[in-house]
């Protein structure tokens, strides 16, 4: 059965308590130097909640913080323990797709948690929403954001979130920067996408969820702006593109060509050229993605676009 984003009802997490125990895990890539998994616990643990790390949070295996079945053991884990009320990802890196196979969504949909985490942690969210249904949470993580001097604007949205059940409200610009208009309209849909490399890579596997009358939320980075092209090409010429209700461009971080002096394609020409491809509004410059000062996305909430007045909205809680 096909999962259409505009119309399946997201399955809430409750609210995160002070006294509450989070778990740690890294899914993708080890956070180095190992004081950055210190300083996120202690950072946590300020805040007055309880931290318990996955036995496998530090170790190596190439780019990856263990091997396949490590890594998922340490998330499973985390699942099962009915005293977890929050999973974080410390970081994010490389080889989250690797464990989708063997992570045990039954158990999460009986038990639903708090997800956090972005980057590499994109295809992990966007298959618990096609297999549970899980509303989840594309923000800051411990060992990257909080473990040194977090941003207060990062910092005030993301718990503001996750443990608040008023509506979320308006996603607004920290300081009042505008978001770029690449077409107008309005349209409402279920937030989904996150990394775009990662989107792409997802798209016709079993862990990716329908992206009908969604609103898509992309940032990337690090990526040259040929690199670039071809992932929004990937989502064009697999119809996600046209499927969509609504687009939402976040940040695309250091992503200049290599040598700027050769021929290139802007990514912001490339931005503004794809988003044509999109039926419904586009909004740019959504202060989300690699970057210290960030919005927090709640994947699997409707949302309504309105390029006119230049407002996204969420008329829910993300938590119970």
């Amino acid at each position: 059965m096909i999962r259409c984003a505009a119309t399946m009802k997201a399955v809430k997490p409750p609210r995160l308590r002070k006294g509450d125990l989070i778990g740690l895990v890294s899914p993708a890539s080890t956070p180095t130097p190992r004081e950055k998994i210190e300083g996120g616990v202690r950072y946590l643990e300020a805040l007055g909640y309880r931290v318990k790390l996955g036995r496998h949070v530090s170790k190596a295996w190439g780019y990856l913080a263990g091997t396949d079945e490590e890594r998922a053991e340490d998330f499973n884990g985390m699942i099962n323990d009915a005293e977890v009320k929050a999973i974080f990802a410390l970081r994010g890196g490389y080889g989250t797709p690797r464990i989708l196979p063997i992570i045990q969504y039954r158990a999460l949909a009986k038990q639903p948690k708090i997800i956090s985490g972005f980057s590499d942690i994109t295809a992990l969210q966007l298959a618990i929403y096609k297999k549970c249904g899980l509303v989840t949470f594309s923000g800051p993580m411990p060992a990257v954001e909080f473990w040194k001097k977090p941003d207060p604007y990062t910092e005030e949205q993301f718990w503001r979130l996750v443990t608040s059940k008023t509506a979320v409200g308006a996603l607004e610009n920290p300081l009042q920067e505008r978001f770029d208009l690449h077409r107008e309209g309005k349209a409402s849909g279920v937030m989904l996408g996150g990394n775009l490399a990662l989107v792409a890579s997802t798209v016709g596997t079993p862990f990716m969820p329908s992206l009908k009358g969604a609103v898509l939320v992309l940032e990337e980075v690090g990526e040259y702006p040929y690199r670039v092209d071809r992932l929004f090409a990937q989502l064009r010429n697999a119809g996600v593109l046209k499927g969509v209700a609504a687009m939402l461009l976040g940040q695309f971080s250091e992503c200049e060509p290599k040598d700027p002096a050769l021929p290139h394609l802007s990514v912001e020409f490339l931005l503004k050229e794809y988003a044509q491809m999109v039926d419904g509004p586009v909004l740019g410059n959504l202060l989300y993605g690699h970057v210290p000062m960030k919005l927090t996305v709640p994947f699997g909430l409707v949302a309504t676009v309105d390029t006119k007045k230049q407002r996204i909205e969420v008329r829910e809680s993300a938590v119970s």
